[in-house]
Parts: C-alpha cells; sequence; structure tokens
C-alpha cells in the first residue's frame, strides 16, 4: 500500500509519449511524473512502484523550468496536464515527441512545427463527466477522476469544454438534484455541443449501454454533417479543419479509398468530387457515414461524368455516379480496395494499422498514402517499412487537444518513381 509520505526527489529529463516527465532516481530506477516538466528538481508523490520504474505527481517543485506556468483549473491533472507548460514550450516539445517517435524507428524526415489555430481554452466540444456526491452540500455535483486514482475530484468551472457544455452539464446536475437522485444511479454524463453552440447531453445509467442520442450537425469545409453526441467526431473542430485543408491538397487522383472512415469527415471533405469508397467497421458509426455520404451527394457540385441528356432523369443519374460508397468492413477485410490508382487515406485508432493493410499498400503500391494519426509512436512503425517504396513528403503535427500530452499526426507518402 502507497502512502501520501511516500515521496522520492528526482531531476527530470524530458517528455516521453503518454505525457509524463522522466527522470532517473539515484537508485537507478525511471520515474515517470505527472506536474513536472524538463529540466526540474520535483518532489513528488509515488503513486506506482513497479521492480524497474516508478510513476508519481508532483507535489513540489524545488528548481522550476523558465517554461512553467501557472495552471488554470484546480482538476488540471485530471484532464489536461500540461497547462504548466507555457503554450510556445508546448508546440515545440510535441514536435520533438513526434521527431522522437521516427527516429525510434530510423526514419529520416523533415517534421514540420506543429500547428495551431492559436486557442488554448475552451476548445472542446465534447466532455464526459463523473458524478459525486457532495457531504458538504448534500448534492450531486459534477466531478472528474483524479489522475492516478479511482477518487474523484468534484468540479465547478473547468477551462477546457466550450462553456455550453459546461453549462448543459449543470442544468442535468440540477434536475438529478430537484427529482432528488443518488450520483451512485449514474456511471457517466456525456455532454457535446456543435459550433453553434447548441448541446446535447447524454445520461448513463450503470451497467446499461451507452446510447448515441438525438444527431447533432456541423460543416466542415463547407460540408454539413450529422453525428451523435456519442459518437466518434473530432473534438477541436476550427484545428481540424486546417488539417483536411491539407489533406485535400494531396489528393491527385480520381479515385479515392478512406479506409478508416468513422462518420466521413476526411473522405467527404477532401474527395467527394472523386470516385470515393469509404470503409468503416463500427456500425453505429457506419449508419451515420450513411446519412453523412446522403448529405454530401445532396451537397456535390460537380459530378464526375457529363451526360448529354438534361432532363430530370439525367440529373439524377449525375448524382447516382457521383455517390460515395460506403463499406461496412474491417479494414483487414476490405484490402480488394486498395489498388495501384487509388489514393489510400488512413486514420486508423490509436493501435495503429492491421499489418495486413501495411502489406496490401506495399503489394499494390498506390501512389500517394495519406496518414493521419492520433499515435505517432504507431504511425512511425507502420510507415518504416512502408518506407521500401514511399517517400514523405510531409509530416505536420496538429495540436488537437492543448495543454495535454495528445498529439495529431500527418503524413503523406508518395510512391516512389
Amino acid at each position: 500500500m502507497l502512502y501520501w509520505k511516500d515521496m522520492e526527489t528526482v531531476k527530470l529529463d524530458r517528455f516521453v509519449p503518454g505525457g509524463q516527465a522522466i527522470g532517473t532516481l539515484n537508485s537507478g530506477k525511471k520515474a515517470f511524473v505527472w506536474g513536472g516538466l524538463p529540466g526540474e528538481v520535483v518532489e513528488f508523490r509515488v503513486t506506482k512502484r513497479k521492480r524497474s520504474y516508478i510513476e508519481g505527481i508532483v507535489t513540489k517543485v524545488i528548481e522550476a523550468s523558465p517554461h512553467r506556468t501557472s495552471h488554470r483549473d484546480t482538476c488540471y491533472l485530471a484532464t489536461s496536464p500540461w497547462q504548466v507548460v507555457n503554450y510556445d514550450h508546448e508546440l515545440e516539445q510535441k514536435t520533438l515527441l513526434v521527431k522522437e517517435a521516427f527516429r525510434q524507428e530510423k526514419i529520416s524526415a523533415s517534421i514540420g512545427s506543429t500547428v495551431t489555430d492559436g486557442g488554448e481554452y475552451f476548445y472542446r466540444n465534447k466532455m464526459e463527466y463523473s458524478l459525486y456526491w457532495s457531504n458538504e452540500t448534500e448534492s450531486v455535483e459534477l466531478a472528474f477522476h483524479e489522475r492516478g486514482s479511482h477518487r474523484k475530484v468534484p468540479i465547478t468551472s473547468s477551462s477546457l469544454e466550450r462553456p455550453e457544455v459546461l453549462d448543459e452539464a449543470k442544468l442535468v446536475v440540477n434536475g438529478i438534484n430537484e427529482r432528488g437522485e443518488e450520483a451512485r444511479t449514474y456511471s457517466s454524463l456525456v455532454v457535446r455541443c456543435n459550433q453553434q453552440g447548441i448541446a446535447q447531453s447524454l445520461l448513463f445509467l450503470k451497467n446499461q449501454p451507452h446510447l448515441q442520442g438525438i444527431a447533432l450537425t456541423d460543416t466542415l469545409l463547407g460540408r454539413q454533417f450529422s453525428y451523435s453526441p456519442n459518437g466518434f467526431f473530432q473534438i477541436n473542430l476550427p484545428v481540424y479543419e486546417l488539417a483536411l485543408s491539407e489533406i485535400k491538397k494531396h489528393i491527385n487522383t480520381s479515385t479515392v479509398v478512406d479506409m478508416y472512415a468513422g462518420v466521413g469527415t476526411i473522405g467527404l471533405t477532401a474527395a467527394a468530387d472523386r470516385q470515393l469508397t469509404l470503409v468503416e467497421t463500427n456500425k453505429a458509426a457506419f449508419t451515420e457515414l450513411v446519412e453523412n455520404c446522403g448529405l454530401s451527394l445532396m451537397g456535390s457540385a460537380q459530378p464526375r461524368r457529363t451526360l448529354a441528356s438534361n432532363s430530370a432523369a439525367a440529373s439524377a443519374a449525375q448524382h447516382y455516379l457521383n455517390a460515395p460508397s460506403p463499406i461496412l468492413a474491417r479494414s483487414e477485410d476490405a484490402l480488394e480496395h486498395i489498388t495501384a490508382q487509388a489514393t489510400i487515406i488512413v486514420d486508423p485508432p490509436r493501435a495503429g494499422l492491421d499489418p495486413k493493410v501495411v502489406n496490401r499498400l506495399l503489394e499494390v503500391k498506390p501512389p500517394t498514402i495519406i496518414y493521419l494519426s492520433c499515435n505517432p509512436t504507431t504511425q512511425a512503425r507502420d510507415i518504416a517499412p512502408l518506407l521500401k517504396s514511399y517517400k514523405i513528403t510531409l509530416a505536420q503535427p496538429y495540436n488537437f487537444f492543448p495543454h495535454t500530452p495528445h498529439i495529431e499526426n500527418l503524413v503523406v507518402l508518395e510512391r516512389c518513381k
């Protein structure tokens, strides 16, 4: 059992991909510490001890980094542990983490500076809250889980999510208290809002399946998308649009395949005017993808093929010819759609690409591969074998999640001549 007095002191060297700063104790053990910055000497409370390493949370900064700044939220460690890092330094550190991920795989590439829209706070359009019973107020309150424990920390303010999200969450909790319900009845509260500030909330009962909720709509690069509050849709839409605009620049083929399509935001913004195939395995996301393919078709301006007749039938046929093709399948079961003529877009989960997908890419050698990743470590692993036949023409990190260690990295690979 660990106690509050289980303390250690260490000098921290650098950030690691998980977001902690790492240092070496006098014993030779590695220490992974939350709340510390590279170059600092800190005292920390140990939260986990293993044979070769320990983990902990800073309780005192003995020698501070010049890049340290004050955090805005009392519970910042639970949601955005890099609030103590100066924002410009955060961008530099994220670029360094991508460079290190590529170096580990012996990949030589020019990594661009991390892109931001300048917004540091109030950017999240979705937040999941815990519920907490306060003996002091004798009421249910919003809470986050304290990092490194199952303990809940009540909150009254937060600077990570959009204000509409927190306002909606407070309304839901007020309703719970007015009905005299208990916090333990529920497992969590999810709130999401669109760019117009319209919020939807989903209150989940314990041991009950999660619901998708009533669809919200948003516009990305001029195209409308429908999505559920609890479904997959990007958290920081202004920065996401910057990445989508960049992706669009690199599509030069008439055929495009989006292998991890989600609800279709990448393929339908970057390549809706092409012969587009979208592959998605999640049934809920696929339902929304089909809906968004219809929305895209209604918004399409240029059909792929011109017909001679001006009749209504010809007009309908033009729309049909321009229709995207959604496919419900796992990426590794839809390999036949990866061809030598198509631009291939991949945006896999954190685990990265299935090896069968990598092998298929090497086998047919499509002209361009566009790889957006939320985990540069697995992205670098996947890219390394592709460099037998490809060269990296773009490697660009994006700061989708300011004041957190999370990084989105966009890589474009062009087939070698």
